[in-house]
């Protein structure tokens, strides 16, 4: 794995008094990400005077400290300092299996994307599930893990309007993106599918099924099992 040496040059933003914003780029790169990963696993081992916490995002990492003890200066010159260490964490994450129902009473937009990206049901749902698919963020809602590597040939930008009381357990994609909601939330992504599979547990060392770096692998089931193991 690369250090931070190779990586691609950071750009720091004041956020309020009390947080640095670390960018390493403006789209979703996996290359920028990698540096996020390695930033906030360095930022977890070691820290600085006045460290809180660090939030990983696509391709920025938010610092927050205290600013009592720190400030933007020294927490940039913290992090200047880690790039120059070459520190680097290897994470390969570990593989979390998703059940998911196509059916189309489950997967309201899935006739839709299919007739939008002009391939076959049958074929969407294939492609679907041959994504390689890697947890990069949490945000919007609890438990919302963003999921990239959703195949090109299905990829639809989001919807022009967000669709109310999208029930909880639905699998959407946008773009290149991917994630299965906890909560019944308004969407504008397409909602080709449903899981029984929890992504809330009930463990307080670890509140959600994914971690960050985690690769998730979705497995079709039929509607009747999807039933029986949604009521229990």
């Amino acid at each position: 794995m690369r250090g931070f040496s190779e990586r691609p040059s950071p750009r720091y933003r004041p956020v309020g008094e009390h947080a640095l914003l670390v960018e390493f780029g403006d789209t979703i790169s996996e290359e920028a990400h990698a540096q996020v990963l390695r930033l906030d696993a360095a930022l977890s081992a070691t820290g600085f005077g006045g460290f809180r916490e660090s939030v990983p995002a696509y391709v920025n990492v938010l610092i927050e400290f205290d600013p009592a003890i720190a400030d933007h200066r020294t927490t940039q010159t913290a992090v200047e300092a880690l790039f120059a260490s070459g520190a680097s964490v290897t994470n390969a994450g570990e593989t979390r299996e998703v059940l998911v129902c196509y059916d189309d009473e489950l997967a309201p937009d899935l006739r839709i994307v299919a007739g939008q990206t002009g391939v076959g049901v049958e074929e969407l749902i294939a492609a679907h599930l041959s994504g390689d698919y890697r947890v990069y963020m949490y945000g919007f809602a609890p438990g919302y893990a963003s999921l990239a590597g959703v195949p090109d040939a299905i990829q639809l930008p989001r919807k022009a309007a967000a669709v109310r009381d999208v029930p909880a357990g639905s699998l959407l994609i946008a773009g290149p993106q991917c994630l299965v909601t906890t909560l019944t939330m308004p969407s504008g992504w397409w909602n080709i599918g449903r899981s029984p599979t929890q992504i809330l547990t009930k463990d307080e060392s670890r509140p959600f099924l994914f971690n960050i770096e985690d690769h998730v692998r979705f497995r079709r089931i039929g509607h009747a099992l999807f039933d029986d193991l949604s009521k229990a």
